[in-house]
């Protein structure tokens, strides 16, 4: 039962998943797309602002059982985190299945200007396992550091951070080409370095939430997990300046798992 339930944490949208979650034209429109807005000054270009959410639906197969769940992704907030403007990402997983159940929520302050992490958030409460636990990231000593457990600290891989949530957005920011492959080394621990990002193929794809025009990465990362290095993973983005995560397709060991998007509201930076 434990190596059971150790297998499906892996597969959970907590944690590495959380990794890289990049003019609509599409026959169903089920968002509500803003126009435009100015950004404030000294803020980074971004697309998305205050407001924006996705919702995805779930879906596990391991051997004849299945289960699922939903995730939420959203923008919650812009707050003020050591004097500097950050927005407030939120990543909340629920569902699972026979043997193993998740209820976590993830939160990441961005730097609006300079898009690096200063605080990772984590509440997670899985079967078996649970942790509460915030990451202070100080870029200017190269340190990281747990407010509960001032033991846990360690040194940061970057001085631009980011966590498993903040890389979302990050990647959201890149181009997107066809035959692109990035590289970065800003995972806050330094064994998770380096991430790529490899850009696959453009394709038309529908899921819950209508039908898309995608481009498709292939993510990987150098730890354990959906992403893992020879692993079979693959994610679709929209493919325009906005990247809304429209699907995550990815094999470990000898189970599957797919997010897709349900419905999402959108918002300008603000």
């Amino acid at each position: 039962m434990r190596s059971l339930i150790s297998r499906a944490r892996k597969l959970c949208l907590s944690g590495i998943l959380a990794v890289l979650l990049p003019s609509f034209a599409f026959a169903q429109e089920a968002g509500r797309l803003s126009s435009p807005g100015s950004l404030p000054a000294g803020f980074a270009l971004v697309p998305f602002g205050v407001g924006e959410s996705f919702d995805f639906r779930v879906q596990v197969r391991w051997f004849l059982v299945s289960g699922g769940g939903t995730a939420t992704l959203a923008v919650e907030a812009l707050d003020t985190v050591r004097g500097r403007p950050a927005y407030r990402l939120g990543f909340r997983t629920r569902g699972g299945i026979t043997v193993f159940k998740i209820n976590d929520q993830q939160r990441s302050w961005l730097d609006a200007i300079d898009l690096f992490s200063h605080r990772f958030e984590q509440k997670l409460n899985q079967t078996g396992y649970s942790k509460d636990r915030t990451y202070e990231f100080l870029p200017g000593s190269l340190r990281y550091e747990s407010l509960a457990f001032p033991d846990d600290t360690g040194t940061l891989a970057s001085a631009q951070p980011l966590d498993d949530v903040s890389f979302i957005y990050f990647i959201r920011t890149l181009r997107l080409q066809v035959g692109d492959e990035y590289t970065a080394p800003r995972y806050y621990r330094r064994d998770g370095n380096p991430v790529t990002v490899r850009v696959l193929r453009t394709e038309r794809i529908k899921v819950p939430a209508g039908e898309f025009d995608a481009v498709v990465v292939k993510p990987i990362i150098r730890t354990k997990g959906l992403f893992a290095e020879g692993g079979e993973a693959e994610v679709w983005f929209t493919n325009d300046a906005r990247h809304i995560p429209l699907k995550v397709r990815a094999k470990v060991s000898i189970a599957t798992l797919t997010m897709e998007l349900r419905s999402f509201t959108t918002a300008s930076p603000q």
